[in-house]
């Protein structure tokens, strides 16, 4: 399968340049042709495995991982819908040490100060979890239930464990590395919807071909 902006049709448009000749244009690939997974698939996680992120893969490592093809890397990023590589996917190691750092300001914001308390897991007494593990609460958060099988009720409190900025950072960071991965043998699926949207139509007065469009102006994207 072709790398993603080898399916990206070209448009041309009129080379103002200095020097430049009547009839001269310049071809710039269409960025205003963005693909997609069509709809029926990725909604449906039948398509889609679970797959964790390790260290400092970018999407192409990932693809070569999963697909043996690492230009295949637009597949891994259109099942997750990620636009914003730079937001949406995990940063490496030392970018995200220097991200936190320049954020809080200094080591002792950065590893020391609370940024707010969750909760830890609290069962009764047959196992069954009566307050869930990593709710945000107020530090001084209590809980009273009644235990059926002990007939009484039961207070609980120092129920809460404090979650430093680096904590809260890094686990945010680490929320990203759950991805879905699209199966292969769908893959030519997918292929075949790129190269219909990527295609250009007939009827407009800028069609060249299926793969390139030619104007005085840059509206790529009809």
């Amino acid at each position: 399968m072709p790398s993603y902006f080898r399916q990206v049709p070209d448009f041309e448009y009129v080379n103002r340049t200095p020097g430049s000749k009547i009839g001269d244009y310049s071809k710039v690939k269409n960025l205003f042709k963005r693909g997609k997974l069509r709809e029926d698939i990725f909604q449906d996680l039948n398509f889609f495995t679970k797959y964790q992120i390790k260290g400092d893969d970018r999407p192409d490592n990932v693809a070569y991982e999963v697909y043996g093809d690492p230009t295949l890397d637009w597949v891994v990023l259109l099942s997750n819908n990620i636009l914003n590589i730079q937001s949406e996917w995990p940063m490496t190691q030392q970018a995200f040490e220097e991200y936190v750092l320049d954020k809080y300001g200094n080591e002792e914001n950065l590893y020391s100060s609370i940024h707010h308390h969750e909760t830890i897991e609290i069962k009764n007494s047959q196992g069954v979890v009566i307050v869930p593990e990593g709710l945000q609460v107020p530090e001084d958060y209590s809980i009273t239930y009644f235990d059926f099988f002990t007939d009484a009720y039961e207070i609980k409190q120092g129920i809460t464990t404090p979650i430093t900025n680096y904590d809260y950072e890094l686990d945010l960071e680490n929320k990203k590395r759950n991805i879905f991965i699209l199966k292969s043998r769908y893959l030519n699926v997918v292929n075949d919807d790129m190269i219909e949207i990527m295609e250009y139509k007939k009827g407009s007065t800028q069609y060249v071909s299926e793969t390139l469009k030619r104007g005085d102006n840059i509206r790529l994207y009809t």
